[in-house]
């Protein structure tokens, strides 16, 4: 099993390390989580289907997370976001591009088992996208819980874009409540996170939504505001 996939881009390391590293048939991947639709947890998953046969399981919503103008707009931007952080990162050019709209095989919701791997249970943590799912692996206690936490350098913080700030803020307390063994976060390696440490998390989290739409409109707002504060000082 796969929790996300990565990028389109990353599917080729990931089998390559199936077959050399864990000297194993790509066909041993039988499902592969997808617990949100950014491009790099979603961008992979059709490949993989494609090559190996697997399922993709993902959470039971009606509409798709890009649907409609505005969803293929904002899939658009999320994929051209992605090739400025690999760019960043000093990667070379890949192929990031995948479908706006996610068919999975099997659909679930809070509470429910991964299909032929029972040991772990779906937690619905929604709250960066309104999709989100975490993984909670029983007999361990340990926790998958993609971008709702994200480790940077010394501290965690909360991911962009947050959607529903109320939404996040019990997704976090969710997962503090089931007092996990470990964390495993998508950007951040594993580590175990005490109860202080996700009351800090609680408490600092946004208390308004962060999306791109709100942060170009704060900007907006900003500039108008300073401009409106520099002509009435220069009427003076």
């Amino acid at each position: 099993m796969l929790l996300d996939g990565g990028c389109r881009a990353d599917v080729p390391m990931v089998l390559d390390y199936i077959k050399s590293t864990l000297q194993r048939p790509i066909t041993d991947l039988k499902v592969v989580v997808v617990t949100h639709m950014h491009p790099d947890h979603a961008g992979g998953a059709n490949k993989y289907r494609e090559k190996t046969g697997c399922l993709i399981v993902s959470s039971d919503k009606k509409h798709q997370w890009y649907g409609g103008i505005a969803g293929r707009a904002m899939h658009f931007i999320d994929i051209n976001l992605a090739y400025y952080v690999a760019r960043r990162q000093g990667r070379s050019f890949k192929n990031l591009y995948y479908p706006a709209n996610l068919k999975p095989d099997i659909t679930v919701t809070d509470g429910d088992y991964v299909p032929r791997f029972e040991e772990w249970q779906v937690l619905e943590t929604p709250g960066h996208t309104d999709r989100d799912l975490s993984l909670f692996h029983v007999p361990s206690r340990q926790i998958y819980t993609a971008d709702l936490i994200i480790k940077l350098r010394h501290k965690f913080v909360a991911p962009f874009p947050i959607y529903d700030p109320n939404v996040y803020t019990q997704s976090l307390t969710k997962v503090k409540e089931l007092k996990p063994s470990m964390v495993m976060m998508a950007h951040g390696r594993e580590l175990a996170i005490d109860e202080a440490t996700f009351d800090g998390l609680i408490v600092g989290a946004p208390k308004h939504p962060r999306t791109i739409k709100d942060t170009i409109k704060h900007k907006l707002l900003w500039r108008k505001s300073r401009n409106r504060h520099v002509f009435k000082q220069n009427r003076r």
